[in-house]
């Protein structure tokens, strides 16, 4: 018998331009590039320099804290840049693909027959363990320390987010594989969604598998650990997201390194919203070329419209990014009479507006925050969307104040910045309530470092 877990809070946000379970090719230009940026808490040290030529699998970077955790080449090449910014921070690894592709070669595995310290090294060996997250401190973690438990999100219901089920198609042996290898190392955790009806999830062997029934965040991995087993003081659990699983599960069944994805192309601003099959790392221009609307000046997005990063065209695909989203920018828009228009258009939590006459429809909704940064208002906004045993807006207040005892006890522990991101959507003190968590969240590791 599932346990299943119903959340009474939250908000579903209906947008424009839901990726459709169709596909379509892409062409690749041969242009790919690893981005420290996308394993949070990475100190990264390169391993390679320009010209060098390197198989999917060999390394390009480490982790300086843990030099270990090693960050593989997701294709064979040559080096073609090493790009830095300030003070030479380290921005990717480029590098221009061959046209038949190499793989460094480390063997297949059967993962039953393994340890959870073998598996492990596997994925060290592989360049794959930087792929696993932490809590606390929501950062990629490091191997020194076991987890109480892992836990996986196969629901995502961020808007315009890609579905799982739909990428899974064809991959259930290597989704299982890798999370058969996630349970030799700790008790595994899968989290889905109630209407989620593929045997692959629904009969998944050698991990709990906990059904959710809510609204968004329920996806979050965050809200999920909190509801199963929340995260204390001095405890540590690992969070692996579901596409991760399926690169463990290929490297132990084909031997070597495969980051292929089913990416959706989403958002009010692309022709034909559908998925593609992409490589970490690959441009992004190969992907939006005549994919887009053209008349309006738009933002192209590497994830979804709450979590995801600001891009453009000239960006790459990022190492966890399971959508890349296209919705206008609408800086320069000019309402004519501004907020005293009925705006039945648009999207209003406290039906500000009388789009909500109008029943449940999709927004064609704009980057704009329609507002300046103002005083917190202590509301109730953030409890009625946070599925999580913790007083959000007081802890937003801690961190605000720096005041890491408050923090502590009001569950920092337990949380990561994408928690808060609808939150943020529906907080009217307009305050960039991902990047307030992602700060005390660094305070709080500095700390206890």
């Amino acid at each position: 018998m599932r346990r299943v877990i119903k959340l009474s809070k939250g908000l579903d946000i209906h947008l424009a331009g839901k990726a459709l379970p169709k596909r379509f090719s892409v062409k690749p230009s041969g242009k790919y590039a690893l981005m420290p940026s996308c394993f949070e808490g990475v100190k990264p040290k390169v391993m390679v320099k320009e010209g060098d030529k390197v198989k999917a699998g060999d390394t390009l970077f480490i982790n300086k804290e843990y030099p270990a955790v090693k960050f593989s080449s997701p294709v064979s090449g040559t080096v073609s840049s090493i790009q830095r910014g300030d003070r030479r921070k380290l921005l990717s690894v480029c590098i221009d693909a061959d046209g038949q592709q190499e793989y460094k070669d480390f063997g297949k595995k059967d993962v039953a027959a393994l340890t959870g310290g073998e598996i492990i090294d596997s994925l060290l060996e592989a360049g794959l363990f930087g792929y696993i997250n932490q809590l606390p401190y929501a950062i990629s973690t490091n191997p020194q320390v076991l987890p109480k438990a892992i836990f996986v999100s196969a629901l995502r219901d961020m808007p315009l987010a890609g579905d799982f089920e739909y990428e899974l198609e064809g991959q259930e042996t290597d989704f299982q594989t890798g999370l058969t290898a996630l349970s030799k190392i700790a008790k595994t955790y899968l989290g889905i969604g109630a209407s989620q009806s593929s045997s692959a999830l629904l009969n998944a062997k050698d991990v709990e598998t906990v059904v959710f029934k809510g609204k968004c965040p329920a996806g979050n991995v965050g809200v999920q650990i909190n509801n199963i087993d929340p995260v204390n003081k001095g405890e540590v659990v690992w969070t692996v997201e579901p596409t991760s699983v399926i690169f463990f599960g290929r490297l132990f069944n084909s031997g070597h390194i495969d980051l292929r994805r089913i990416v959706a192309l989403a958002g009010s601003e692309v022709k034909n919203p559908a998925y593609t099959e992409m490589v970490v790392g690959q441009d992004l221009a190969s992907l939006l070329n005549d994919n887009l609307n053209t008349g309006s000046k738009v933002r192209v997005i590497c994830g979804n419209p709450l979590t995801g990063v600001k891009t453009s065209a000239e960006g790459f695909l990022g190492a966890h990014t399971s959508e890349v989203t296209v919705i206008p920018e609408g800086d320069s828009t000019d309402e004519m009479l501004g907020w005293i228009m009925p705006r039945l258009n648009q999207f209003s939590v406290s039906r500000s507006y009388f789009s909500w006459l109008l029943g449940n429809r999709s927004y064609r909704l704009d980057a704009r925050i329609k507002g300046g940064e103002r005083h917190m208002i202590m509301s109730g906004e953030y409890d009625r969307v946070l599925p999580m045993d913790i007083y959000g807006e007081y802890l937003i207040k801690a961190i605000i104040a720096g005041d890491i005892d408050k923090m502590e006890q009001l569950g920092i522990y337990e949380v990561s910045p994408e928690d808060f991101a609808v939150a943020e959507f529906v907080d009217s003190s307009k305050l960039e309530l991902q990047r307030i968590v992602r700060e005390g969240l660094d305070m709080l590791r500095k700390e206890n470092a």
